[in-house]
């Protein structure tokens, strides 16, 4: 397969896939190399809001507008540790910017500043991440595992959790019930 850069793309999990880390997700690219890729499930939210994080790293949560915000399960990697999917970019101490608007932080004091002053406002906070080896992300899409297609903001930090995957694949102009669970190769 031709080398592809997928950062700022979205993964869409197809009908096939049995892994249950990654079964009808989608997961936002944030990085893709030749070193490999990294991206953050964006439509799993679990058992935990932005209220009951905060308390459990005590930190005061200021801003009363995120404490229903739910946490979302990022992907099977680092499972113990967070990390924030936000625009703008920002000045952080340890910010992944992935393109000129989003970026993705791993440090607390973007926490501090969404607890203290709600900056940035639009976020999405998970536990754990996606990670793949190099060549990994290019052998499961010639195994026909994931459909891509650009990300757009408004998916991930307008929309809530459960409408994110539909806009995505609408992008495509199918929905999953269009798709099989086979894929064929010409």
């Amino acid at each position: 397969m031709d080398a592809v850069n997928l950062t700022d793309h979205f993964l869409i999990a197809m009908p096939a896939m049995t892994d249950p880390y990654f079964a009808q997700s989608l997961v936002y690219v944030c990085e893709h190399n030749e070193n490999g890729a990294l991206g953050i499930i964006v439509n799993r939210p679990i058992d935990m809001t932005i209220a009951s994080l905060f308390e459990k790293i005590e930190l005061p949560l200021e801003q009363k507008e995120f404490a229903e915000m739910p946490v979302h399960f990022g992907g099977p990697v680092q499972l113990d540790r967070g990390f924030v999917l936000h625009r703008p970019v920002g000045q952080w101490q340890s910010t992944l910017a992935v393109n000129g608007n989003i970026g993705l932080t791993s440090s607390r004091d973007i926490l501090v500043a969404v607890g203290n002053s709600g900056a940035p406002s639009e976020f999405v906070v998970t536990l754990g991440y996606a990670g793949w080896a190099a060549g990994q992300l290019e052998d499961e899409l010639g195994q026909n595992a994931w459909l891509t297609v650009p990300a757009r903001g408004d998916i991930l930090f307008e929309m809530p959790p459960e409408e994110r995957l539909p806009a995505a694949m609408l992008r495509l102009g199918v929905s999953f019930s269009q798709l099989s669970d086979v894929a064929g190769h010409a």
